[in-house]
């Protein structure tokens, strides 16, 4: 799967490993990297306590996220309106974390294509 492919449609599945590796990990060190950047910048909002790099980053990354996670709840044999479930403060943070980072895809082909191979 192409770049592209992965971050910018929401056809086809994402397996756990590949939405760790590939989406979770990398947002996770870029967001470090840049929070210590606008600490050292003083790019912060001392009331909010954003900081202007990592508001940047994250409208950045907000559709291909999404995008993303469509294609781990298709590979769970699930519809991408799932991702709603992210709305529902603290539980459906919880929810997201359960469902797309540990449990299981479908084995096999399921209505949304056939398994990722890595």
């Amino acid at each position: 799967m192409d770049f592209q492919q992965f971050y910018l449609s929401a056809q086809g599945r994402v397996n756990r490993k590949q939405w760790w590796l590939y989406l979770i990990l990398p947002v996770f060190v870029v967001s470090l990297i840049l929070s210590i950047a606008d600490g050292a910048f003083g790019t912060v909002d001392t009331e909010s306590g954003l900081g202007v790099l990592t508001g940047i980053w994250t409208l950045i990354i907000l559709i291909p996220s999404i995008l993303v996670h469509i294609k781990r709840f298709h590979d769970r044999d699930k519809s991408g309106w799932w991702v709603l479930i992210g709305l529902i403060p603290i539980i459906g943070g919880i929810w997201l974390l359960i469902e797309l980072g540990f449990l299981k895809g479908t084995e096999g082909p399921n209505r949304f294509g056939p398994p990722v191979t890595d």
